[in-house]
């Protein structure tokens, strides 16, 4: 099991006293690190000069919105992201996903579910760490694209690189690990449990095809299997790092 980082530094972006002391007192409980904001703008200036492990971004903030308070989040820091939010609309939760969250919780909820969901976000994020330590990582190479697991770095086939969020770089590897085989979402969300109705896997789908699109391929590449999944249609090629493209891949 992928090891997270010892008392982990947790933000909590919470204007209602007692739901933050809530979740302070349980995340300390099980031997995390906690620092309250009561505002978007209090938890701004921190982040000039302290880099949490994790944000727990409340959506309904008194000075601000909470997406664009993630959005902000996202441009100066690579900690991971839990939206917490009394909206129960499924399009507030899915822009939350699409803007970048690694995932989000619905108020009320139980302190046992947050420990959990937060020890999923950092394993998830603690993957391209350890890859990083590992010599000349493989690279997968289809329909021009290359991705490098070592740092989520996704290169189009026009030389063009960005690098992928966690959720996104997992989902990926998901994919790339099962090329031709028809994916339930269960399957693509790895050990994230999900409700019967829970359709964020979709707007993760939808978001990494939009990175893929730069050619105008992505269409063919993942194909959405109405009332079974998803389908990767292209070969995969792992390669190594001195290898060129279009070389055998690696046994």
């Amino acid at each position: 099991m992928k090891q997270i980082p010892p008392n982990p530094l947790i933000f909590i972006v919470e204007d209602d006293r007692d739901v933050a002391r809530t979740m302070e007192l349980a995340l300390q409980g099980f031997s995390f690190s906690t620092q309250c904001c009561r505002s978007g703008a209090e938890l701004m200036r921190r982040l000039r000069t302290q880099v949490p492990d994790l944000c727990i971004i409340d959506l309904g903030l008194p000075d601000m919105d909470g997406m664009s308070l993630m959005q902000h989040v996202r441009s100066v820091s690579d900690c991971g992201v839990l939206i917490v939010t009394g909206r129960s609309h499924v399009s507030d939760r899915v822009m939350g996903l699409e803007l970048g969250a690694d995932d989000y919780m619905v108020k009320p909820f139980e302190a046992r579910e947050l420990v959990a969901r937060i020890r999923s976000i950092l394993r998830r994020r603690q993957a391209p760490d350890l890859a990083s330590r590992q010599p000349n990582p493989p690279v997968a190479e289809f329909s021009g694209w290359h991705f490098n697991p070592a740092n989520n770095t996704l290169k189009a086939p026009d030389g063009m690189e960005q690098v992928l969020s966690t959720a996104e770089a997992d989902l990926l590897r998901i994919f790339l690990a099962n090329p031709n085989r028809i994916l339930q979402r269960e399957q693509l969300l790895g050990n994230r449990e999900q409700a019967p109705t829970d359709r964020s896997i979709d707007a993760r789908v939808s978001r990494l095809r939009r990175k893929l699109d730069g050619d105008g391929q992505c269409k063919e590449i993942i194909k959405t299997v109405y009332g079974a999944g998803y389908l990767f249609l292209s070969p995969v090629h792992w390669l190594s790092s001195s290898d060129e493209p279009g070389d055998d891949p690696l046994p």
